[in-house]
């Protein structure tokens, strides 16, 4: 029997540490045929590591995080974190449903960002290691209850991580509810194809040939504009870092903006590709999503010690974010984010590695 069809290793959870509150967290390895590997916690489902090969065959981590639990109770810029209910902004903390007005925490100035002050990202999901003939699977299990960060409705979500002999880590969402809400649920992984220093060299390729203008508080003001002639123009493959000291990234200090994608709506698509010159990795982005939150990591300064006693520098890291809009609920023109009882929320992100 040869090498290539035997299944993968069994997936066993080991202990990484406790949440504040006495919480066991395990920590599971998702491995392929060709020797990639995928570390993922049950706490905020977070991506902890995740190796790609260089041209040369090597491998390396190719994602920003700690090497300890309790890092991530300290300091988290959403290190590859799940991320609900609400990926991205709601504008003043608040939207109205069904002629009701939800007041949500405000945890980015007048914003709630990522769900709110305990997201996603900060609860311990119930996790399911399974197995198919061409893949390692992790499932993970979430019930938010109503009222959790104030969003209405019992929501009860799960998101499948699988790591397919294709050099593919795939997630899977899907959520269901009892009662109108939204949801926007995402994957924050922080990506370095390099594996150190910054990402400026990274050349990006998008394919988005609009993106939703921004205020000071990166609220869309509810346009939808050409990217032409803006720094956000990434329809051919240019440098991260091209365009990243222009007058209009001013007041973010580099990217932090939301694209509208070219794709057909809830199709599986090619939404972006990245190559790392030196070491030959690429990196593709498949989403159903209609948007992607393209971000540079603009406010690291070195003060965060991450994997390997490194410091991550400024733009130490891209993230690429599938999602529906920001402010979607105050948006009536932008793509909906309402989920009602008796529908399935469904969305699908991909990361597929390989080198040229």
């Amino acid at each position: 029997m040869s090498h290539t069809n035997q299944p993968p290793k069994t997936i066993v959870g080991v202990p990484f540490g406790r949440t504040s509150d006495g919480q066991a967290v395990d920590i599971f390895t998702l491995r392929n045929q060709a020797g990639m590997e995928a570390r993922i916690m049950a706490y905020g489902g977070i991506v902890v590591s995740l190796t790609a090969p260089d041209r040369n065959g090597k491998f390396a981590d190719v994602v920003l995080g700690y090497d300890h639990f309790d890092a991530y109770l300290k300091n988290m810029p959403y290190f590859g974190a799940l991320v609900g209910r609400y990926a991205n902004r709601i504008g003043g903390g608040q939207f109205t449903l069904g002629g009701k007005t939800y007041s949500l925490p405000k945890n980015n100035g007048q914003n709630c960002l990522h769900g709110g002050l305990k997201g996603f990202d900060k609860v311990v999901w119930q996790a399911k290691a399974t197995e198919t003939a061409n893949s390692a699977a992790l499932e993970l299990a979430y019930f938010s209850k109503a009222g959790e960060e104030e969003f209405p409705g019992n929501l009860s979500v799960k998101a499948i991580y699988t790591l397919t002999h294709g050099n593919e880590l795939r997630l899977d969402f899907s959520a269901t509810t009892d009662a109108p809400t939204v949801c926007n649920l995402t994957q924050h992984s922080y990506y370095n194809l390099a594996g150190k220093g910054d990402v400026l060299n990274h050349e990006l390729q998008l394919h988005a040939s609009r993106f939703t203008p921004a205020d000071s508080n990166l609220i869309p003001t509810g346009e939808i504009k050409s990217v032409e002639g803006t720094p956000f123009d990434f329809r051919k493959p240019k440098k991260i870092g091209a365009q990243i000291r222009d007058a209009s990234l001013k007041s973010t200090d580099g990217y932090d903006h939301n694209l509208v994608l070219d794709k057909s709506p809830d199709k599986l698509e090619l939404a972006a590709t990245v190559h790392e010159p030196t070491s030959g990795r690429v990196m593709e982005l498949f989403s159903t999503q209609p948007g992607v939150q393209f971000f540079t990591a603009n406010f690291f300064d070195g003060s965060i010690i991450g994997k390997n006693n490194q410091a991550y520098p400024k733009h130490g890291g891209f993230c690429l974010e599938p999602q529906h809009f920001p402010d979607s609920p105050n948006k009536p023109q932008f793509p909906s984010t309402e989920l009602q009882p008796g529908q399935t929320y469904r969305q699908t992100i991909a990361v597929r590695f390989s080198t040229k």
